[in-house]
């Protein structure tokens, strides 16, 4: 079960695609995090995510969020990929511990080794003010982060 609204949003740090370290706690009292959890770079489906969300990056920027997205992948198959696909956001690699903030969030799924997908909208104060997830191989959607974005 992923983490509900309300629940202070555990801290982290981990390496973006650049090897630079990425912490919860440096957006603190500055700005809102999108943490967007996906199975696994170069994947079709999470591939289809990503792209929506790098076409409309406007709508995280007007809402002044920061987009995060994490999976366990390397932060060597981050870049490659994000360079591929031009993504304009930062990809957190959960590589090792394999999983540690995705199971801290509830999104790990232990049974395939990687995390599923889940959406967590983190105000300026650290707390989870949206949450959701979708099943496995189905997407998330473009509307499902404009109503999580407005609350």
């Amino acid at each position: 079960m992923i983490l509900r609204p309300g629940t202070a949003a555990p801290d982290f740090a981990l390496p973006n695609q650049f090897g630079q370290p990425v912490s919860l706690a440096s957006f603190r009292g500055m700005k809102r995090v999108t943490l967007v959890f996906f199975p696994l770079a170069f994947s079709s489906t999470c591939q289809g995510e990503l792209r929506e969300l790098r076409d409309n990056l406007t709508l995280f920027f007007e809402s002044d969020t920061e987009l995060l997205g994490v999976s366990v992948d390397s932060k060597h198959t981050l870049r490659a990929w994000a360079e591929e696909q031009g993504y304009g956001f930062q990809l957190l690699a959960d590589f090792w511990p394999h999983g540690e903030v995705a199971r801290s969030y509830g999104a790990f799924l232990d049974d395939r080794g990687y995390a599923n997908r889940a959406t967590f909208v983190i105000d300026e104060q650290g707390v989870i003010r949206s949450s959701f997830a979708s099943a496995p191989g189905e997407a998330r959607t473009i509307e499902q982060y404009r109503v999580a974005l407005s609350r």
